[in-house]
């Protein structure tokens, strides 16, 4: 375990992690799913409720005043977050889904036509792959698709050579929800720009685990989560390099995204508000600010570190306990923290129930990648998946569980 970072320090600043489940103490092991949020999120959510609740932008008075400015302080936190060349770049949306289907709806209308090629990978999230469905059979444009091998990894030889010139854009995951597998985006995006396409990367689950630079990756479009990211729910980013975002048409309609209206016709507003329609989400704006710190103060590299020494545990843990019946699914050597299982002869989510009365939260099911469960011959796994606050005691305590369980099917 990494030794620089105090694990009881930081478990401090999170008051979920005290609660008991069915009398037993919280392990949290959802992670992959929603992280927990510490206390200065929380905070700022409950203060701008308290002492700052108003609507923004449009306003003179103070407590308008003193939001917008809170509000446009965490678009400006996340320009440094990710490197982007301007806060004008950082549209928010209410999640990772919205982002990508303001990209499939805005900028893939504008470009695709018939017999394009959309290419995506066989491990995406049905957030990243539905909303190109729909867009494609609206265009005429096809999709393609860079297979999953056994291990759970892409090829990269194969990945590169399914790109070509049809190929106008390239959407994909950077790090599997449902595997923990790390894609090799930095080379995909370089050999997609050569042929001209564009390329989205879904970074849900990269983003609280890796230092994230999108002028080094050189992506085009970038969408992440606020609560896998120990902000609150309801709340995602999508980054985009401004001359894509300047040409793309509005995605929704109304107020705030508008510079004038009249009877007949309307001009938009200037980035990034020509995509934020409405009522923002200001109050998780805000507190998001809170959470980007949290993350920031730590480090990447102290995150990174003390996760992977957690996986690694929990791999040594397994394999000494000599648990027969539980097979791993995702097995590449390049991961996240991420680890999806099976027991033989017991549903997932029955092993999901059994490890919840002793108070462990995973996650049971298809994890939304349908298609790659199909893929490898299950309709779902239970996944564990690891955060900054867990620790080896947890997983220990888990092993045991898993022991008890794999007991009584013998």
């Amino acid at each position: 375990m990494n030794q620089s970072i105090d694990i009881a320090s930081i478990r401090a600043q999170f008051p979920v992690l005290n609660e008991q489940v069915n009398g037993k103490p919280l392990v949290y092991f959802d992670n992959a799913a929603t992280t927990q949020k510490p206390h200065s999120v929380i905070n700022a959510l409950q203060s701008y409720y308290q002492h700052d609740n108003a609507n923004i932008h449009r306003s003179a008075h103070t407590l308008a005043a003193r939001a917008t400015e809170h509000f446009e302080a965490t678009r400006e936190m996340l320009k440094l977050f990710i490197n982007a060349k301007e806060s004008a770049e950082c549209i928010f949306t209410k999640g990772v889904t919205e982002s990508i289907n303001l990209v499939a709806a805005s900028y893939g209308k504008l470009v695709l036509k018939p017999g394009d090629e959309v290419l995506l990978t066989e491990m995406e999230h049905h957030s990243n792959l539905v909303p190109w469905q729909r867009i494609c059979a609206e265009t005429g444009a096809v999709l393609k698709f860079i297979p999953v091998e056994s291990d759970g990894s892409i090829h990269l030889e194969t990945a590169l050579a399914c790109i070509n010139s049809k190929v106008k854009i390239v959407s994909m995951v950077w790090v599997s929800n449902a595997l923990g597998t790390i894609n090799p985006i930095q080379t995909i995006i370089e050999t997609a720009h050569g042929i001209g396409a564009k390329v989205m990367i879904d970074a849900a689950q990269a983003a609280s685990h890796f230092k994230i630079d999108v002028q080094a990756l050189d992506c085009d479009f970038m969408a992440l989560s606020s609560h896998k990211l120990y902000g609150p729910t309801g709340l995602g980013v999508l980054y985009g390099k401004r001359e894509l975002l300047a040409a793309m048409p509005p995605y929704q309609s109304g107020g705030e995204m508008i510079k004038e209206v009249f009877l007949t016709h309307s001009t938009y507003n200037e980035l990034p508000y020509k995509f934020e329609a409405g009522t923002p989400n200001i109050a998780d704006v805000i507190a998001f600010k809170m959470a980007l710190k949290f993350v920031s103060d730590i480090g990447h590299d102290s995150i990174a570190s003390h996760e992977n020494s957690l996986y690694h545990y929990l791999l040594n843990a397994i394999n000494h306990a000599s648990l027969k019946q539980l097979k791993l699914i995702g097995t590449s050597s390049n991961k996240i923290a991420v680890q999806s299982f099976e027991i033989e002869s017991l549903h997932h989510f029955d092993v999901g129930l059994l490890l919840d009365a002793s108070g462990i939260a995973v996650r049971t099911g298809h994890h939304c990648t349908q298609p790659l469960m199909r893929k490898f011959g299950i309709d779902g796994t239970v996944r564990a998946s690891f955060a900054i606050y867990n620790t080896t005691d947890e997983i220990d305590y888990f092993i045991a569980a898993l022991q008890k369980i794999c007991h009584r099917i013998k």
